[in-house]
């Protein structure tokens, strides 16, 4: 019986000691994910074989003057919210023509009303223009401003115009885009790797190698030669013969390439469908071109 008394007053005095903690605990105020004024986004493309990653932030205008008002003319500017963006290029670009080595840098801006100043800074992580250091800048190029028709009310970076061998970095606010040229050496780096494949034992990839140096306005008599390479390995096959008719024609063969895009026309009425339409379309152009 006493174990049992000494038993129940040891819970009483546990639950005095404790009640405190218990209703603080339950008064806490649970924990809210508030909405970002400026959401942070992640822009990932690639760029022929390049990589490009931009990572920033996108305020909204909320009817406000955004250059020339908000954002002063002719002043540094972090170029976003929050912090300066962060560009990574996997391969050494070009920067609107100057030389920017494969690397992640932060991205700054000088806005004017007719051209910017666009900076890519060597100090990647910068959230603003207060530790900004010229001295660590890779590069400053100037960026012609493009007045918009219709205004955009986010923050934006956009990359668009992509090709094999580049791209346009486009910065856009309110009611004016600024353009960069983002320009890579996808043949300086295609090249030898395609020397190496056909030097080496197995399969060889000719028909995209063929098509890479069409593309690129390389040697079209060796593109002439893998394309008839594979179309041994995949003969009679009706966009193969009408793109064989193209690089004979580029090469200078005409007789060449009108007797493939003929081909090509005789294996598009057996193909038939939306396929035969669309390669006899092709090859009567490529014929036509030809005379």
């Amino acid at each position: 019986m006493k174990h049992l008394i000494l038993c129940a007053a040891l819970a009483a005095v546990a639950t005095t000691i404790l009640a405190p903690e218990l209703s603080a605990r339950s008064t806490q105020a649970p924990a809210i994910e508030f909405p970002q004024a400026s959401p942070a986004v992640t822009l990932k493309q690639r760029v022929g074989v390049t990589d490009v990653e931009v990572t920033y932030s996108r305020p909204g205008a909320k009817g406000r003057k955004v250059f020339g008002g908000l954002v002063p003319y002719g002043e540094l500017w972090r170029t976003g919210a929050n912090a300066a963006p962060k560009i990574t290029f996997s391969t050494d670009v070009k920067w609107n023509g100057q030389p920017v080595p494969a690397g992640t840098y932060s991205l700054f801006t000088i806005p004017d009303a007719a051209e910017w100043t666009i900076v890519l800074n060597k100090v990647a992580e910068q959230s603003g223009t207060s530790a900004y250091d010229e001295k660590q800048d890779l590069v400053r190029v100037k960026a012609k401003s493009i007045p918009l028709t219709s205004a955009v009310e986010n923050f934006r970076i956009d990359l668009d115009e992509l090709r094999d061998n580049g791209a346009v970095l486009s910065i856009a606010w309110d009611k004016t885009s600024v353009p960069v040229r983002i320009e890579t050496d996808v043949v300086g780096v295609i090249v030898p790797k395609i020397q190496a494949a056909m030097a080496a034992e197995g399969k060889k990839p000719y028909y995209q190698a063929a098509m890479f140096y069409y593309e690129n306005n390389l040697d079209m008599k060796l593109a002439a030669k893998w394309m008839e390479e594979a179309n041994k390995e995949r003969p009679d096959t009706v966009w193969l013969v009408h793109r064989q008719g193209l690089i004979l024609a580029k090469a200078g063969d005409k007789a060449g390439a009108l007797a493939a895009a003929n081909r090509s026309l005789e294996l598009a009425a057996k193909v038939g469908g939306s396929q035969g339409a669309e390669y006899k379309r092709l090859n009567e152009q490529l014929i036509a071109s030809l005379k």
